[in-house]
């Protein structure tokens, strides 16, 4: 099979020939037919996550048919759809993992950084962390629900109740999320990038409310404000953005520092949280949700041996919705 290969930081992904691999025990074998290219995908490589196991496979918004089932698999069979995310693995038995907070395992595995991802025509994968997809969408269409849907939809789960929510960098997730509050009867203001008309145009088209530049204020005090833009002075700028008792979720692995900020920002009861990985649950609330809806998401579909040029893509911005890698 074909694979696309981290080995360095400071080196592009290279192209290999490797085995299809066998699954173990609990284990499926998928046939990679698309893999979406994430932000976090981009902090692997660029060296801003700093453990991924060398070398790697990136990629863990994938989406494929199950070839091969390994022992003791119960609940998928051959020839199914699903969608591999990033969480890959956890040890199911500690506090968290008890109480339902199986992102927060601290033995937790982690497709496309911990172990081998989607960027490759097979993918193995622990059967407990595969979705089935089902609706109408193709492979790549469904294959940013696997991550840019799922955290938008757990970020937006933790902004609770809010009527008005801010969504600040306008890409994959938050073109999925507006669908969804809007599907919700939400409110959604765009924040974008100062001078970025093509994002503030792509927002507006998908309902945002209000579409305007990261650094000014909203037309109005927002109930919750979701930061996907991994730029640490937003925070601030967010929580100015916010009426007293709102809340600014960060919903990405990885951000730049935060800058210090007057205590009146965080005063009358606003809050700073922030969204760790992904449950089961979320899995198995939002892909029905996703299909009921449904959301589109928009795609740009590059083949699979031009990751490296797909990742330089989102690197400088030119990307709306999705990129997503295909077979």
């Amino acid at each position: 099979m074909r694979a696309m290969v981290f080995r360095r930081v400071g080196r592009p992904l290279a192209l290999e020939e490797r085995p299809i691999p066998e699954p173990a025990a609990g284990e499926v074998s998928i046939r990679i037919s698309a893999c979406g290219v994430c932000r976090t995908d981009l902090h692997i490589v660029d060296g801003e996550l700093s453990q991924p196991a060398l070398p790697l496979v990136p990629g863990h918004e994938a989406v494929g048919r199950i070839e091969r089932l390994g022992a003791g698999v119960d609940g998928l069979a051959e020839g199914e759809r699903v969608g591999m995310p990033w969480l890959g693995w956890t040890c199911g038995a500690c506090r968290y993992c008890r109480s339902g907070r199986e992102n927060l395992c601290a033995s937790a595995a982690f497709n496309g950084y911990t172990r081998d991802g989607g960027y490759a025509d097979y993918a193995l994968a622990d059967a407990r962390y595969c979705f089935p997809v089902g609706g109408d969408l193709t492979d790549a269409e469904a294959a940013p629900l696997l991550c840019a849907g799922l955290i938008g939809y757990r970020s937006l789960r933790m902004a609770g109740d809010a009527d008005s929510v801010g969504l600040y960098g306008f890409g994959a997730a938050a073109h999925i999320v507006a669908q969804v509050a809007r599907h919700e009867g939400r409110r959604a203001f765009a924040f974008v990038r100062r001078g970025d008309e093509e994002a503030r145009s792509f927002a507006l088209s998908l309902g945002a409310e209000w579409a305007g530049w990261s650094d000014e204020a909203p037309p109005e005090p927002l109930d919750a404000a979701i930061l996907y833009a991994p730029v640490g002075a937003l925070i601030p700028a967010a929580l100015g953005a916010v009426a007293p008792g709102g809340i600014v979720v960060c919903a990405g692995i990885h951000m730049s520092d935060i800058p210090s900020f007057p205590y009146d920002l965080l005063w009358q009861e606003r809050r700073v949280v922030s969204v760790a990985n992904l449950t089961r649950r979320d899995g198995t609330a939002f892909l029905p949700l996703a299909a009921e809806i449904p959301i589109r998401p928009a795609v740009r579909t590059v083949p699979l041996e031009d990751a490296n040029e797909a990742l330089d893509a989102l690197r400088g911005g030119a990307v709306s919705g999705a990129v997503v890698l295909t077979a």
